[in-house]
């Protein structure tokens, strides 16, 4: 039958239907009027929590829960935040049909606000960990309400005032630090150009020294070099952080950085000193991003940050790191505090997608599976669990990863520098790209209604893009992560010494064996989780260098071989990654005295390794899977599936998230839609 016939023959029993026949299965039976939908609160329709909301969000926030409680509050008691009543709610959400002009300065209002209200007190003259983590937490929370105020801040204290801390000495300290905090001064952060973002040692920007004035001269030499993407420049900033190539008596002495001034107190740009804005963007418009050119502009000797190296006033270049190599990384190591908040507002706009998709789908019905029965709730189906609750599982494990990391950067050494460097390298390649995926499943989730900009999900995704290729391209900082592996596997066999930090102690043990036939009880064990991620990691791991060496064998440089073996590299990156997110879960799982909040981060921490076993073709590529054990494996997470669909209001509900910073499909979605609504 072709398929106009089959559509007239479905149309003609709807139209000729029988209202006498009781039969329901009958398919001429009378079709009832569906009466109007109802809202019904899912804190009624679902079950009690069966674990303590409030531990689960101690841990996932992981510190300074009143301070973050506080400014949620005190952006609530502003109308700078655009508060809107939908649905008997008030939200708070930046009116994004406003003109890029006026998203920058309502932007800078904001910074302004919160400054005057101490959001800002010791953000860079306080010193210690608990400053850092107030800091920390009080960013995730502007994060939250905006990403453009979170960047802009975050350009202006972690870039400009960064900067200045880890290059600068006690001069600069003494000089800008306060200003900067107080915000008498407007830092930017002049690193990436046009002809070079990822490659910082390429910058072709060029200071010069004139020994006999006492100053730094600074050139675009061409067009590629001009400073591109500059956060503030276009707009605000007076001051920004020059990275330049230092050229002393034609010697090329590599890239440092320059304390340079760009506009005047009253916003005038500086003679030399040519900006242009880079335009209307897909994201981030509340963000005056700038373009620099320099032409000849001199300043002082002492605006070298010279925490590295220093240039004496006859001239004279100066460092106690006499390596170029080892000079360079000295100087991009501080540079971290970029990737690791990146990697932490990633995950926090994943908590906010799946808080409102996950509310979502606990209101809205679709269908019915038998006659005459009501309409079934979205999260009722496996499928839509299947959509949702493995990324819900894998955005806990990767905040305890995003908890650890900060700690990690907050109580830094100078041997943890390395460490640093790779394991941020590592999650925020991993925890960004999970939010992408993350916002888009989840506005797929929420239907039409994941359109509309007044519901969030789908605007992050425009306003999260960034992340991906901003404090380095993914991809490259995969590859990174596998060169260090490469490193210290290289360093541990010359040296015949057991493999110790960034948790590849567990090279020195048996390798594990994965069982030939899998069943719930192992899949669901620790032993068996942690053992497939670390036999994956060590054998590709071992593949990579064996590959490596081949290739060099074959007279390829070092370089060129690494290159060529790109594949095994973003394999063995993410092999890194997923072993780093699930040992950070097991160690914060271990410290959980709760016996209910244990059982329940039991569940997710399967899930996200059986998710990650299904989705992550390497398991199966590499044979530590067979095909039915992979079959096995899928089976697991739909039962898993099941088994957290009770418990998915209270797990979203722990991500402390206030209503406010949601979205009204997270609520009573029909009284916001409304013709009441849209009159108001």
């Amino acid at each position: 039958m072709d398929k106009v016939s089959f559509r007239t023959k479905v149309l003609s029993r709807h139209l000729n239907q029988n209202p006498n026949d009781d039969n329901p299965k009958n398919p001429s039976t009378f079709i009832q009027s569906s009466p109007c939908l109802n809202y019904t609160p899912p804190e009624i329709s679902e079950p009690n929590s069966s674990f303590d909301v409030s531990l689960m969000r101690k841990l996932m926030d992981g510190h300074n829960i009143e301070d973050r409680d506080w400014l949620y509050n005190l952006i609530l008691q502003s109308k700078l935040f655009n508060p809107k009543e939908k649905g008997g709610k008030t939200f708070v959400l930046p009116d994004y049909n406003q003109t890029m002009e006026q998203q920058r300065e309502m932007t800078m209002k904001r910074i302004e606000y919160l400054m005057d209200h101490g959001v800002f007190r010791g953000w860079l003259t306080a010193k210690g960990p608990e400053a850092e983590l107030r800091k920390f937490a009080l960013l995730d929370v502007v994060g939250i309400f905006d990403h453009s105020l979170a960047i802009k801040i975050g350009v202006h204290f972690f870039l400009w005032g960064g900067a200045i801390q880890f290059f600068g000495t006690k001069r600069h300290h003494d000089k800008w630090l306060k200003d900067t905090e107080n915000y008498v001064v407007k830092g930017c952060f002049a690193m990436t150009e046009l002809g070079h973002g990822s490659n910082v040692r390429g910058i072709e920007t060029i200071t010069t020294y004139d020994s006999n004035s006492g100053e730094f001269v600074i050139n675009t030499p061409c067009e590629s070099a001009q400073k591109y993407w500059i956060g503030g420049a276009a707009n605000h900033a007076t001051h920004t952080v020059v990275f330049s190539q230092l050229y002393i008596d034609g010697s090329n002495q590599g890239v440092h950085a320059f304390i340079t001034q760009i506009r005047d107190a009253n916003g005038n740009v500086c003679p030399n000193v040519r900006i242009a804005d880079c335009g209307h963007k897909i994201g981030l418009n509340g963000v005056d991003n700038g373009r620099i050119w320099f032409d000849n502009v001199r300043i002082p000797r002492e605006n070298l940050l010279n925490s590295v190296a220093d240039v004496s006033p006859d001239g004279k270049y100066l460092s106690a790191i006499k390596d170029p190599d080892q000079r360079f990384a000295a100087f991009l190591a501080p540079l971290t505090s970029g990737r690791v908040t990146i990697a932490i507002s990633a995950i926090y706009q994943s908590k906010i997608s799946l808080a409102i998709a996950v509310r979502y789908s606990l209101t809205r019905r679709a269908f019915s599976v038998t006659p005459n029965e009501p309409e079934v709730l979205l999260l009722d189906y496996p499928s839509h669990q299947r959509r949702l609750l493995p990324l819900l599982a894998k955005t806990y494990a990767m905040s305890f990863a995003a908890n650890y990391l900060k700690m990690l950067f907050v109580k830094r050494t100078p041997q943890l520098i390395k460490t640093i460097h790779i394991v941020s390298s590592a999650l925020k390649a991993a925890l960004t790209w999970h939010d992408m995926q993350t916002l888009q499943e989840c506005r797929e989730a929420c239907g039409g209604q994941g359109m509309k900009t007044e519901n969030r999900i789908g605007h992050l995704k425009g306003e999260y893009d960034v992340q991906s290729t901003f404090e380095g391209d993914n991809n490259v900082l995969m590859q990174q992560v596998s060169k260090a592996l490469l490193a210290e596997f290289v360093a541990a066999t010359k040296q015949r010494k057991p493999f110790k930090g960034l948790g590849l102690e567990h090279m020195n043990q048996p390798c594990p064996v994965v069982p030939p036939q899998l069943t719930s009880d192992v899949m669901r064990s620790v032993d068996f989780q942690y053992g497939i991620f670390c036999l994956r990691e060590r054998d590709l791991l071992n593949r990579f260098v064996s590959d490596i060496s081949q290739r060099q064998a074959e007279g390829q440089s070092k370089e060129q071989a690494f290159v060529t073996s790109h594949q095994l590299a973003e394999d063995l990156g993410r092999a890194f990654s997923d072993r780093t997110i699930l040992q950070t879960f097991m160690e914060a799982e271990t410290a959980v005295t709760d016996g209910s909040v244990k059982r329940i981060l039991g569940l997710l921490r399967s899930m996200y390794c059986l998710i990650t076993l299904e989705e992550d073709a390497a398991f199966l590529r590499y044979g530590y899977l067979s095909t039915d054990n992979a079959a096995a494996v899928r089976k697991e997470v739909a039962k898993l599936c099941n088994e957290l669909r009770p418990h998915a209001l209270s797990l979203v509900s722990s991500f402390g998230i206030p209503d406010a910073f949601l979205s009204p499909i997270a609520f009573n979605w029909i009284e916001a839609n409304s013709w009441s609504s849209s009159r108001s």
